[in-house]
């Protein structure tokens, strides 16, 4: 088979580093990808937006299965322009990728079909919105409706820090057209912990718990990010918890999805807060696998991933047993550039890479490179996934810092308390 990766991080550096495991697979290709992908893949120099000249290269190759990375395409249509075409392609079409890219409509989504979740406000207009906060109860949540790269959230603590962060929404226009409009929610204390779930549209299998670390700075302080490392499994989510999760949230949501029309084969992310009462409630859905979450889950997964991806875009998981995995844990720490999430400078070596070919159980995903006169460098915020799996998360957490200590390059940050809630 003849596979397609759309991205170029670490997302689908994990993905074409466990599709090229598989059997089944010949070929893979990966647009744009980059330096990590690049034994592993052919990378092909088409931005991951460029949606026709995808879909052209992927006939004109005679791809099998396209897998698509990030969000952006997505929300695009790139599934749908694929689907016009009889092309195979693993992911939602455009309408259910508006779980992901609008806030609003996955919002408005989860209230028809009773799926807990927090309580909402949506403003279309700065003067009605500052209007609203200033009369609010703290700390709330304020979000810009569209995609923003995971840096459209803020969790305000007084009126002050929310309207300079609607301000910058809504009149400086920071993000785009995604902050055309906001969506405020109550606040939700507990603990975070993400669930994926690969669906044909009717049947779905969940995939082992994730906890992610968004913000910049230890103790989870600072601005949000892409992700700065993750673990698994979670242990907030006990065997007891995800049967609920699976008949409150993701049996009503895609019951939900095909009671409005609307196909969705791919996977669903599913953000969600155990609250203090052990109630658990989406903060918010992803239409694709998460980075660096991909990087955690990959690792452990004992079957083949192609045939999983390819039923579920056929529209026949009945036909797989349920993926398997083994015992242990994972653990991703995210190597970034000095500045990031603000501006950072790129073009920087990065030495001691051969170190992950030494460490057994360890690999390093590259989210943020390139070659540049026949060296790896830096050509993003996010640089490097660190990555290790061990028997236990002590092992794996051991495993994943050594590493990162042993890779170089100038500016390089981390955090070094991933997992911290686990311990």
């Amino acid at each position: 088979m003849r596979v397609m990766v759309v991205g170029g991080g670490g997302r689908e550096h994990a993905l074409v580093w466990k599709l090229a495991q598989s059997s089944e697979v010949g070929e893979i290709f990966c647009v744009p990808g980059n330096a990590g992908i690049a034994s592993l893949a052919e990378c092909v120099p088409i931005r991951a937006d460029d949606l026709e000249n995808i879909l052209l290269f992927a006939q004109e190759k005679k791809i099998h299965l396209t897998v698509v990375g990030p969000e952006a395409p997505l929300a695009g249509g790139i599934v749908d322009l694929f689907q016009e075409k009889n092309q195979l392609i693993f992911g939602p079409t455009q309408k259910g990728a508006l779980l992901e890219g609008s806030k609003s409509w996955a919002k408005r989504f989860m209230a028809r079909h009773n799926i807990p979740t927090a309580a909402f406000e949506v403003f279309h207009g700065l003067k009605e919105a500052l209007s609203y906060l200033q009369a609010a109860a703290y700390p709330l949540v304020v979000k810009a409706d569209g995609l923003a790269a995971g840096k459209g959230v803020l969790i305000a603590s007084d009126y002050e820090e929310a309207g300079e962060f609607v301000r910058a929404i809504m009149e400086d226009k920071i993000f785009g057209a995604a902050g055309e409009k906001i969506i405020v929610e109550e606040f939700m204390s507990g603990e975070e912990v993400s669930v994926f779930a690969v669906t044909d549209g009717y049947t779905y299998f969940t995939l082992p718990s994730v906890q992610d670390h968004k913000a910049i700075y230890e103790g989870d302080r600072g601005p949000n990010t892409g992700g700065m490392g993750a673990y698994s499994p979670a242990p907030v989510l006990t065997g007891a918890l995800l049967k609920r999760v699976c008949k409150e949230i993701f049996d009503p949501v895609f019951g939900g999805l095909r009671e409005e029309g609307i196909t969705y084969r791919g996977v669903l992310y599913g953000g969600l807060m155990i609250t203090p009462e052990g109630e658990p409630k989406v903060l918010e859905f992803n239409v694709r696998f998460g980075d660096p979450e991909a990087q955690v889950l990959f690792p452990g997964q004992r079957t083949d991933l192609f045939p999983l991806l390819y039923e579920a875009a056929r529209g026949d998981l009945r036909s797989l047993w349920p993926p398997d995995w083994e015992e242990g844990a994972t653990v991703c720490v995210v190597l970034a550039s000095q500045g990031y999430p603000g501006s950072y400078e790129t073009g920087k070596e990065i030495r001691g890479l051969e170190k992950a070919r030494e460490q057994q159980g360890a690999m390093v995903f590259h989210s943020g490179t390139s070659f540049q006169d026949h060296k790896i460098v830096t050509a993003g915020g996010r640089v490097l996934g660190v990555t290790a799996w061990q028997a236990d998360l002590k092992s794996a957490l051991a495993g994943a810092y050594k590493l990162a200590a042993e890779i170089d390059f100038e500016g390089k940050y981390y955090r070094r308390d991933i997992a911290h809630r686990a311990l």
